[in-house]
């Protein structure tokens, strides 16, 4: 097999992840401007001040300023070529005669245009590549200073130095960057992991506790299927033989749901064998909610409606009295629960549900994690979207919260 060549990734300018546009063009401008200025700046010093030739002088001035450009996408590579610029920018200058004063081995234009480039390659290159960079400048410092012309001095270890600072301030500066970007990505990682987390426990719970309604019914079908003979007089052989198939195969369908729910269920589920609530068993929580302190009123729906959706109804409120108890304790609060048709005649009758809450009297004075689910709005939403309903959750302007649900009390047509 021929193996797919990868291609190299291209590399990016610096400050190139920065949210502002400004910051984003901050590298190129400054290198922009370094260039323009200490081109010329120095063909006019190494020319007039230490008498170099003007052509040797130009072609030393491009090799130095020029490659500042480059820095900004490849600052190793700049460094390169300003490094045996400014070596040989300093040899250059041994063959001629200039006065004592000036900085020698180099000038001042490459001590500002030298810093520039340490600055980029702290923010860009690895620990390493810096060290190996500050030791390389410190050497060839070293070595020119043995043929100084006008003997070796503490400020000729001024590139040393300066170089030395700007590695390090950069080094700190992209490592810092680094460090927050890692925690940033592992905040919206465990965020991700923790909804995820979260959508799987709420569906689990569904799914067992779905096996508790339906595994009522499949009961009832394997008893009824089971005294048909005895029940109903002067059954024909081939009827009796088809009640006696759908036992069977209601009978299997109870032990398949029963292993399902030996997978399913964990070792705290234990509670969770009792019968499933519904509609009826609302008030409970209302009830248990005032009993906290908070005035609740409650309108009651005696309608009959499936398993399934009153199970749904039920822990959505049960969720919602949960998170005004933890987070609006002492609120006035109603539920409301009732049966309607859309005005518009689509779809068939719906069970409506409403939790509205007003504002807590007082600011909670810490979250209050007594009587809840813990599933939250991921929850509710899993359990509205199981029965093919509708949610729309969220804060009041005045400060309270509202939970509205709709559940269809009947199958749509797919039509």
């Amino acid at each position: 097999m021929t193996p797919v060549p990868v291609e190299e990734e291209r590399p990016r300018a610096l400050l190139a992840g920065a949210s502002r546009r400004w910051v984003r063009a901050l590298p190129w401008a400054v290198a922009f401007l370094l260039c323009v200025v200490l081109l010329p700046t120095t063909i006019v010093v190494l020319t007039a001040d230490y008498g170099l030739n003007g052509g040797v002088a130009s072609a030393l001035a491009v090799a130095q300023a020029a490659p500042l450009l480059l820095a900004v996408v490849r600052p190793l590579q700049a460094w390169y070529v300003v490094f045996a610029a400014d070596v040989a920018g300093a040899l250059a200058l041994l063959g001629v005669d200039f006065e004592r004063r000036l900085l020698w081995p180099f000038p001042p234009m490459e001590l500002v245009g030298y810093i520039a480039l340490c600055l980029a390659l702290g923010l860009r290159e690895r620990r390493r590549t810096l060290i190996l960079v500050w030791l390389a400048t410190a050497g060839a410092n070293v070595g020119l200073g043995f043929v100084a012309p006008h003997g070796a001095g503490a400020k000729e270890l001024l590139l040393t130095i300066l170089g030395g600072v700007a590695l390090l301030l950069g080094g700190v500066l992209r490592e810092r960057y680094e460090v927050q970007r890692r925690l940033a990505e592992q905040e919206t990682i465990s965020e991700a992991e923790r909804g995820r987390r979260t959508l799987l426990e709420e569906r689990a719970r569904i799914a067992r506790e779905l096996h508790d309604v339906v595994a009522h019914h499949m009961s009832v079908i394997t008893v009824q299927a089971d005294t048909a003979e005895y029940r109903l007089a002067a059954l024909p052989p081939d009827v009796r033989k088809e009640f006696t198939s759908i036992a069977a195969t209601a009978r299997e369908s109870l032990g398949e749901m029963r292993r399902l729910l030996g997978v399913l269920r964990n070792e705290e589920a234990h509670g969770e064998l009792a019968p499933q609530p519904g509609l009826a068993q609302i008030g409970q929580l209302v009830e248990a909610t005032a009993r906290t302190g908070g005035p609740v009123e409650f309108t009651p729906c005696d309608a009959e409606v499936p398993e399934a959706v009153g199970l749904s109804a039920y822990r959505i409120v049960q969720e919602a009295l949960a998170n005004v108890v933890r987070h609006a304790p002492g609120a006035a609060t109603r539920v409301s629960l009732s049966v309607s048709r859309p005005d518009d005649g689509q779809g068939g009758e719906r069970l409506t549900l409403l939790v509205v809450n007003d504002p807590p009297p007082e600011p909670p004075a810490g979250p209050l994690e007594a009587g809840g689910t813990g599933h939250g709005l991921v929850g509710m939403r899993e359990r509205v979207r199981l029965v093919g309903g509708t949610l729309d959750a969220g804060p009041l302007p005045d400060g309270g919260f509202r939970v509205a649900a709709q559940l269809p009390l009947t199958e749509e047509d797919p039509t």
